[in-house]
């Protein structure tokens, strides 16, 4: 009988969240009046701001993937290694970005960085777009953390290091070559959902006046009928190659782990 109530409240959630996709997807296909096309897709392929929004977005996502790595990797590894009473106030530093709205945050960035003040970021594109990328390692850093933090649980971080440092290694030695490969699995997770999250965001870029892919979604939406349903089914799909990503990268570690 629990078998049977796991797999209808399974099936109803499911329900749930494919049946508004499902119908969202069929009235994407009905641009053309009594039939279904891709005309919707093709229009939105064909519109030069999506290339360039999602380019930018593409662009913006590397850099902050990057810079979460160099901030994320060495902090996770420190704390772990001298530091484990510092690890629940890490833990809550990492959590306050699921707490504080990102129009909070965004808005905290324009009052210290605009043109009046040391640091005027604001005052040039590319200082701004430096600004939306923090801002984007910001919202990312929960889920970064995390899956670095996962990682290196699964490793003997102190043996590691005791045999890496006896050996003559340094310390950027030891992160390079030995830390981060041993959790190249959950960085990279890491890295998917940043993707998927600076893809999507659209409060930072709109309010920094910048040209992502988030303000592009809702500038469409509000002039179109069949195109943002066809945006949203894209944006959806690459969210989910990334989530197919992360799984498929996991097997194939875990099946290198086995035939090792």
């Amino acid at each position: 009988m629990r078998a049977f109530f796991a797999w209808l409240t399974l099936l109803l959630g499911g329900l749930f969240f494919l049946l508004p996709l499902a119908g969202m997807t069929e009235f994407s296909l009905k641009m053309r009046r009594g039939v279904y096309s891709f005309d919707a897709y093709a229009r939105v392929f064909e519109d030069p701001r999506f290339w360039a929004t999602f380019s930018y977005s593409l662009t913006l996502a590397a850099a902050t993937i990057v810079f979460g790595v160099l901030l994320v990797v060495p902090t996770a590894y420190w704390v772990r290694l001298k530091l484990p009473q510092a690890r629940p106030i890490i833990e809550f530093i990492t959590l306050l970005p699921l707490v504080i709205p990102a129009i909070v945050i965004v808005f905290g960035y324009i009052r210290l960085y605009n043109t009046s003040s040391y640091l005027p970021l604001t005052g040039s594109a590319l200082g701004t777009d430096i600004l939306l990328t923090m801002g984007y390692a910001t919202l990312a850093l929960p889920y970064m953390y995390r899956a670095v933090d996962t990682g290196l649980r699964t490793i003997d971080v102190a043996t590691l290091t005791e045999a890496a440092q006896s050996l003559g290694a340094g310390w950027f030695t030891i992160l390079a070559r030995i830390i981060l490969p041993n959790v190249l699995v959950a960085v990279l997770s890491g890295a998917f959902l940043t993707l998927a999250i600076v893809i999507g965001e659209f409060t930072m870029a709109a309010l920094l006046n910048r040209p992502a892919f988030g303000p592009f979604m809702q500038l469409l939406g509000a002039n179109r009928a069949y195109e943002p349903p066809a945006l949203a089914v894209i944006a959806f799909a690459i969210t989910w190659a990334c989530m197919g990503l992360i799984q498929l990268v996991t097997r194939l570690s875990k099946h290198e782990r086995a035939r090792g």
